[in-house]
């Protein structure tokens, strides 16, 4: 992998999956690269390849400024934290609803908020900000996870074009379907958050269909959305999105053609019983 000149990376979400892989990668290219996440021990492994690992609880203030404050100077900010909680609009609990806008938006944008005056006074500086195809196009029960996903989008958008004139680049990974235990968990929280519930039949067949597919080999693996991160980290003018994964681009494309009705009823076949 190319080196860009940028020499310091955080990235955030990284005691498991794409984020543990993506540190591993980077560090092993030769930058210096700090892994953040709230379990600490899962993220010592990586200590081999050079990585340091630091605490962060994106949904605490005082733990993004301790962070930093660990850390020093960054070049490269790479926001992977984020997780996933399925169930209809009505049944998920808006405490739950809430603490994924704050960990899927609001963390990641305190984080921005915290590093941008150091990357906007010094002229340079790469934000990535790891997003979904589930922030361009809604699917069955995902209401609440599309809601953070659509606002990572436009916050990034928005981003974008206010640093552009200071040098630090936004960009966003738009993964499609990955195998990773994100859809399970995804699926296990629709089934608990609809038992008993008018939507229990479909939402329960929606969960099934999920882990069926999250079970099987025929998603994309990890590594593509690890090497996107990669390729958006030592890029000298990096793509605006990067969109990779099984499916993503076939989503996309069938979201911006099909009349909005059309797409509806598409989303809702996730509700049939497809499997036994």
């Amino acid at each position: 992998m190319r080196k860009s000149t940028f020499k310091r990376i955080l990235v955030t979400g990284a005691s498991s999956g794409i984020g543990y892989d993506t540190a591993k990668a980077l560090a092993s290219a030769g930058y210096e690269v700090f892994a953040a996440a709230r379990r600490v021990e899962l993220m010592e492994p990586l200590r081999e390849f050079g990585v340091t690992p630091v605490y962060l609880d994106v949904t605490s203030e005082e733990s993004i400024a301790a962070c930093l404050a660990t850390v020093g100077e960054i070049d490269v900010l790479v926001n992977n934290a984020g997780y996933g909680y399925f169930g209809a609009i009505e049944n998920v609990p808006l405490e739950e609803a809430r603490r994924q806008l704050e960990v899927n938006l609001f963390g990641l944008a305190a984080l921005c908020r915290a590093l941008l005056p150091r990357m906007r006074s010094r002229g340079s500086g790469r934000i990535i900000n790891v997003s979904s195809v589930a922030g361009r196009g809604v699917l069955y029960f995902g209401g609440w996870y599309h809601v953070s996903k659509y606002a990572v989008e436009a916050f990034s958008d928005a981003l974008r074009i206010e640093m552009k004139p200071f040098g630090v680049d936004v960009v966003l990974i738009e993964p499609g379907g990955i195998h990773t235990d994100w859809g399970i968990i995804a699926a296990d929280h629709l089934h608990d958050s609809s038992l008993g519930t008018p939507y229990e039949e479909a939402a329960l067949n929606q969960a099934r269909n999920m882990k069926w597919a999250y079970t099987r080999r025929f998603l994309s693996e990890p590594v593509v959305v690890q090497r996107a991160i990669c390729r958006a980290v030592r890029a000298h003018r990096p793509r605006t999105r990067y969109i990779v994964g099984f499916g993503a681009h076939a989503l996309l494309f069938f979201h911006a053609i099909l009349p909005t009705r059309w797409w509806d009823s598409l989303a809702r076949l996730g509700g049939m019983r497809i499997i036994k």
